[in-house]
C-alpha cells in the first residue's frame, strides 16, 4: 500500500469520556489521504473499548502512563506520513481542516496552523487579545505564551525529524518549547479559517494540575540559551550548527522574556514563602540581565 499523505496522532488517556468524537471528527475529514494513529497512554478506562469501534484506527497502547510528549513520540516514531497532524482527544476537527491546510503544505509552507473555537465547560467563549495568532516569523509572538494549539497544526515530518520531537521531561508547555524550536528557523503559515474546537474546563486538563506554568516556560526559553551558546560560550563537548543558533534579536527576545517571567515567579514563591524557589529565579535574573541589548519591539 502507499504510504499516507498525513499521519494524525491522537494521544490520550483516560479521556473515554470524549475520545469517541474526537476520532469521528478525523475520520469524517474531507481530505481522506491519511492514516491516524492513537496512542493510548496505559489508560485504565474504556478507551480500548472506544478505539476498537473504529477498525481504521492504528492502535499503539503503552503499558504505563509517560505523559503527552512521550505518547506524541511513539506516534511519531512509526507515523509513515510525509506530513504530521496532531489532535488533543478532547478537542475536534472541522470537516475541511485537513484538506484546507494540505493545500498549503503543497504551496511549500513546512508548518501551517487555523484559527479555533473555543468551548469552556460547554459554552464558547472568545480569546483574549494576546492570544491573537500570526503568520510568518511567529518566533517574537511565541515568546510570551503558546500561541499554536497543537490539534491546529500540520507539519512536515522532515522538519520535525530536524528539529526533533516534544521534550519528555516537561510534563506541561511541551508544545511552547516546540513551536519555539521550530520558529526560530521556519515561518508558519496561519489560516484564519476556525477549524478546530478547543475544549476545555474539565478537570484532567494539564494546565489545571500544574501550578506555575511560567515555570516550565523558563525552563524552555533557558534551553534555547543554552543551545545557542549565549554570549558566545564555548562548549568542547557540542558543536552547534548555524541552524542551533539564535540570532542576536532572537537572543534578546527570549532573554528580556526569560527574565520578565522570572520576575513574575519571584513575586509568587515570595508571597508563598518558598524561598529557595525564589532565590534559584533571582539568580536566573541576576545571571541573565545586562544580557540584553534591545529587546523585540
Amino acid at each position: 500500500m502507499a504510504k499516507p499523505l498525513v499521519s494524525v496522532i491522537i494521544p490520550t488517556f483516560n479521556r473515554g469520556y470524549c475520545l469517541e468524537e474526537s476520532v469521528r471528527s478525523v475520520l469524517q475529514q474531507s481530505f481522506t489521504d491519511f492514516e491516524l494513529i492513537v496512542v493510548d497512554d496505559g489508560s485504565t478506562d474504556n478507551t480500548l473499548e472506544v478505539v476498537a469501534q473504529f477498525p481504521a484506527v492504528k492502535l499503539l497502547r503503552l503499558e504505563e502512563n509517560r505523559g503527552v510528549s512521550f505518547a506524541r513520540n511513539r506516534g511519531m516514531a512509526v507515523a509513515e506520513g510525509d506530513c504530521i497532524a496532531f489532535l488533543d482527544s478532547d478537542d475536534l476537527w472541522e470537516q475541511n481542516k485537513l484538506a484546507t491546510q494540505v493545500k498549503w503544505i503543497e504551496r511549500d509552507s513546512q508548518a501551517v496552523y487555523t484559527d479555533e473555537i473555543w468551548i469552556r465547560n460547554g459554552v464558547r467563549v472568545n480569546p483574549m487579545n494576546k492570544h491573537r495568532k500570526y503568520s510568518g516569523d511567529i518566533f517574537r509572538y511565541c515568546l510570551p505564551l503558546c500561541i499554536v494549539s497543537p490539534s491546529s497544526v500540520l507539519l512536515r515530518t522532515e522538519l520535525l525529524n530536524e528539529v526533533g520531537g516534544f521534550d519528555e521531561s516537561m510534563p506541561v508547555c511541551e508544545d511552547y518549547d516546540l513551536w519555539l524550536r521550530i520558529a526560530k528557523r521556519y515561518p508558519f503559515h496561519f489560516i484564519e479559517e476556525k477549524l478546530i474546537v478547543k475544549r476545555g474546563g474539565h478537570e484532567d486538563q494539564l494546565s489545571r494540575k500544574y501550578w506555575g506554568m511560567d515555570r516550565w516556560r523558563v525552563h524552555a526559553l533557558e534551553k534555547l540559551l543554552k543551545e545557542s551558546q549565549l554570549n558566545g560560550e564555548q562548549n568542547d563537548q557540542v558543536v552547534l550548527s548555524k541552524e542551533n543558533r539564535l540570532s542576536e534579536e532572537q537572543r534578546d527576545g527570549v532573554v528580556a522574556m526569560l527574565i520578565e517571567k522570572c520576575e513574575v515567579l519571584i513575586n509568587g514563591f515570595g508571597k508563598r514563602g518558598k524561598t529557595q524557589e525564589k532565590e534559584h529565579y533571582q539568580n536566573l535574573v541576576a545571571r541573565y540581565s545586562g544580557l540584553v541589548e534591545e529587546p523585540f519591539k
